[in-house]
């Protein structure tokens, strides 16, 4: 029960919590170029997932026998490898997809939210928990690139997936195709989810205080009583 809990936990971290996009404010470069269409968005956030996952996994299994003074260079050269690896599978079986993401695919080498994960986590923990986090975080990046994707194709391209949602007489939005309308349709998303997490923060702290406050005056309550009696 408590490894389930542990799972879930890492998982809404990744994708809510700590979204490595849209609180942490990492990985900007590919998720403002990929993000003309949901396809590419949904292949790009996969491709990197599957980068974090296997990179996680490597560097937890050699955490103990990388010399801490070299580990950068370590963990590049590691995840090098498998973005090698992952470009040469979308090279051979999602041909049209490698082709329209292009230079993000190698770029994801020095994709930030990777490293990151790479030093702040994979090398201080074990296997599994290191998996996960790749996992979590990979459907955080996701995420976070099919909601701007979907955004940015629905309304400037009047499609979804490539097909067409309100037919011939729809105005598209072009500006929101374009690179000026990736940095105000990512904006605007990065607003929305800040006032929705101030909002949870500012009722959990509301509740707490109401419950300090009820124990407080309980707490007087009970006193006053004894004081009578």
């Amino acid at each position: 029960m408590r490894k389930n809990s542990g799972f879930i936990k890492q998982l809404k971290e990744g994708i809510l919590d700590n979204n490595p996009v849209l609180v942490q404010l990492l990985g900007m470069c590919p998720t403002l170029a990929t993000t003309t269409s949901v396809e590419n968005a949904i292949g790009m956030g996969v491709a990197a997932m599957a980068v974090l996952i296997c990179s996680n996994i490597f560097i937890s299994l050699l955490r103990k026998f990388i010399p801490s003074q070299v580990r950068i260079a370590a963990f590049i050269v590691i995840i090098s490898g498998f973005v090698t690896a992952v470009e040469l599978i979308m090279r051979a079986y999602f041909y049209s997809l490698y082709q329209a993401l292009g230079l993000f695919i190698p770029l994801i080498v020095v994709n930030c939210i990777i490293l990151a994960r790479a030093e702040a986590f994979a090398s201080r923990n074990k296997v599994l928990p290191s998996a996960i986090d790749g996992l979590a975080m990979g459907l955080g990046f996701t995420f976070a690139l099919v909601i701007v994707a979907t955004l940015r194709e629905v309304l400037g391209a009047g499609t979804f997936m490539g097909m067409d949602l309100f037919g011939e007489y729809y105005s598209p939005i072009m500006i929101l195709v374009s690179p000026p309308g990736a940095f105000l349709t990512l904006g605007l998303v990065i607003a929305i989810v800040q006032k929705i997490r101030n909002n949870i923060e500012d009722k959990k702290r509301l509740e707490k205080l109401m419950k300090v406050e009820f124990v407080d005056h309980s707490a007087k309550l009970a006193k006053k009583e004894d004081e009578t009696v």
